[in-house]
């Protein structure tokens, strides 16, 4: 899990700062570790972008993974 970015939105002449997290996950293995990532976040989640990789013929029959990692987007409260 790293930072990727920390940009910031103006709405009214006020800052809102945001971070990006990457959250590498195996879908059937690392629920509770994203769970618990989660609920340990101190801002609002705003958006969770999976990455998916490029579709092959395995990945449609569910022979292999799909999804390598999360990007989550969290308002930081001032």
């Amino acid at each position: 899990m790293e930072n990727v970015t920390n940009p910031e939105t103006h709405i009214n002449d006020k800052a809102m700062p945001y971070k990006i997290h990457r959250f590498d996950i195996t879908m059937e293995t690392d629920q509770h570790k994203l769970e618990e990532f989660l609920n340990n976040l101190n801002g609002e989640i705003v958006s969770i972008i999976p990455n998916n990789k490029k579709v092959t013929l395995a990945q449609i029959y569910g022979v292999s993974r799909k999804i390598d990692f999360l990007l989550i987007t969290e308002k930081i409260n001032e």
